[in-house]
């Protein structure tokens, strides 16, 4: 999820967790612990790795649910050492330093990114995608509860604005998890007519709401993609097919670098062949033909034979001219009046 989001989400936890004279030191501490995770990004910068380990890395370790909870207890020691503040109520501390670090990677899992929850164990990362990276229905609630918090204090009205916050971020988040199943449910109807019940899938939302949500099919010569809305379609998905350069993907898939990408990304990727570099698209950010991260990762040499090279991040360039407008348009009407 966004920054914002995290800092919100462990400021809220962590000031409920703490005694009501300590809740605006929780607050600063919470949303300090609820963002720590992501800053892995400055060392992997720092170390000048390539695209495909940068991005693979991210959500790694630093969101790895054992080495949080060995990281929370850590610095609880340390607090409890230099802070009479935590000495005083050092059980609801450690309390609060565990909710801010651990909520962190599990709303991340939320997401379709993925999220190594496990690590140092290597299973694909965890996508549990039911809410897009931001979400206003999502933070405006915990924002409102922190920010009355900040103001009231230990008054009782500031604990209850939490509350209120926390309750209703966790609600929106348990409907997410509904409506996917819905939606799952539809595209599992759908491909089964198809012949392609067994065929891997994902289902996200789309940006900034739950109620219109894409569909991503693998096939063996490319994918399908397709998008429904809970409020205006009815009936099967309507898919639309898509091409990739599977056979050049399978000459360099056990490459370091690619059979990599293709773990993180569940194998949810568009080969594209492009004047002679073979690029990869995550499927699972953006759309077609508009994808938030591309690689180059191999050339074709003098006979033609696809040859790996060192990964590089391709810039995105737009080029859907649907943006926000149309997004919401598509919400409230059904796909034949948006294709119309």
């Amino acid at each position: 999820m966004d920054s914002l989001t995290q800092i919100v989400l462990g400021a809220s936890v962590a000031a409920l967790a703490v005694p009501p004279a300590q809740r605006r030191r929780a607050l600063v501490a919470g949303a300090m612990l609820g963002t720590l995770p992501d800053l892995d990004i400055v060392p992997l910068a720092l170390m000048g790795v390539d695209a495909v380990t940068y991005v693979t890395w991210h959500r790694g370790p630093s969101h790895s649910l054992p080495v949080l909870t060995l990281l929370g207890l850590l610095v609880w020691w340390l607090a409890k050492l230099g802070s009479g503040v935590v000495r005083a109520a050092p059980r609801r501390w450690l309390a609060a330093i565990w909710l801010a670090l651990l909520t962190h990677p599990l709303l991340d899992a939320f997401t379709v990114y993925g999220t190594q929850l496990w690590w140092p164990l290597t299973p694909p990362p965890t996508m549990w995608s039911s809410i897009f990276i931001i979400d206003p229905a999502y933070t405006l609630p915990l924002l409102a509860g922190c920010v009355a918090a900040w103001y009231w204090r230990e008054r009782g009205v500031a604990r209850r604005w939490l509350w209120a916050g926390v309750l209703l971020s966790s609600v929106y988040l348990g409907w997410s998890l509904i409506a996917k199943a819905r939606i799952d449910d539809i595209a599992a109807r759908t491909l089964t007519a198809r012949g392609l019940a067994d065929a891997p899938r994902f289902s996200v939302p789309t940006p900034f709401n739950t109620l219109l949500w894409r569909v991503v099919v693998l096939t063996p010569d490319g994918f399908l993609e397709g998008d429904y809305s809970l409020v205006a379609d009815s009936g099967p998905i309507r898919f639309r097919q898509y091409p990739s350069e599977q056979a050049a993907l399978t000459r360099v898939a056990e490459t370091p670098a690619v059979a990599r990408l293709l773990w993180f990304t569940h194998g949810f990727v568009k080969a594209e062949a492009h004047q002679g570099t073979l690029v990869l698209a995550d499927l699972r950010m953006g759309a077609e033909p508009d994808y938030s991260f591309r690689y180059a990762v191999a050339r074709q040499d003098g006979q033609g034979l696809w040859q790996a090279v060192q990964p590089e991040q391709l810039n995105w360039t737009f080029t859907s001219r649907r943006g926000l407008n149309a997004l919401w348009h598509r919400i409230w009407h059904a796909a034949e009046e948006y294709a119309s």
